[in-house]
C-alpha cells in the first residue's frame, strides 16, 4: 500500500457510525455491520451508532440526515443497497443527502475488488460524499466487500497519521463554506 503512518502524530479516534441497509438483517445476523465493527474497534475509533434499515429511499436519506445534524458522529459507513437491482437505492439516497460527491472512492474501490473478483466489481455501484462535515462512506453489503473497503482505503484515509494526506486531516475544513454566524 502506497503511502505511510507517520509515529511522531498522535492518533486521532474518530466516532463513526455503521448504517446497514437491508430488508432481511437484524443486529442478530449482521455479518458486513459486524465486520465493519470490529474493524473500527480495532483501529481504535469509537463505534458512535449502529443500527439497519430497509432498502427505502426515504428512509436510508432519513437515518443519514439524522447522523450528519448529530455533532458526535464524524463519519457514517453503509454496508448494502449499492447493487443494480430495483431494490438498491443507497446511492440515490446519499445524493439527497451529500453536498460533495466523492467519486474517487467508488473507482477505487472497483478497482480494487477487480483483483479479487474481476469484472464483477461492475456490479458494485460504492460511493462517498461528505454532508455538514460529515463523512459517508457506501460500501456493498457483503462481508468481503467491508473488509476491502476497510482494509484498502478507509482505515488509512480516516487515520490521521497515514502520509502524504489523509480524510482525517480535512475534517476541520469541511464546513469552511458555511456562512459564519455574524
Amino acid at each position: 500500500m502506497p503511502g505511510r503512518i507517520d509515529e511522531t502524530i498522535p492518533f486521532q479516534p474518530l466516532n463513526i457510525a455503521v448504517l446497514t441497509i437491508s430488508d432481511t438483517r437484524r443486529l442478530e445476523d449482521d455479518r458486513s455491520g459486524d465486520t465493519l465493527v470490529q474493524r473500527i474497534a480495532a483501529a481504535g475509533h469509537k463505534l458512535a451508532a449502529r443500527t439497519i434499515v430497509r432498502d427505502d429511499a426515504e428512509a436510508i436519506a432519513a437515518q443519514l440526515q439524522c447522523w450528519v445534524e448529530d455533532p458526535g458522529i464524524e463519519v457514517v459507513i453503509t454496508t448494502g443497497g449499492t447493487g443494480v437491482t430495483g431494490r438498491d437505492v443507497t446511492p440515490e439516497a446519499l445524493e439527497r443527502v451529500a453536498e460533495k460527491r466523492i467519486p474517487g472512492f467508488g473507482e477505487l474501490f472497483r478497482m480494487l475488488s477487480y483483483a479479487k473478483i474481476g469484472t464483477s466489481c461492475l456490479q458494485s455501484r460504492a460511493d462517498a460524499g461528505v454532508a455538514k462535515g460529515t463523512y459517508i462512506f457506501c460500501l456493498p453489503g457483503s462481508p468481503g466487500a467491508c473488509r476491502d473497503g476497510w482494509d484498502d482505503i478507509l482505515r488509512y484515509q480516516l487515520d490521521i497519521r497515514h502520509k502524504p494526506c489523509n480524510f482525517a486531516e480535512l475534517m476541520p475544513r469541511l464546513r469552511e463554506h458555511e456562512e459564519l454566524p455574524g
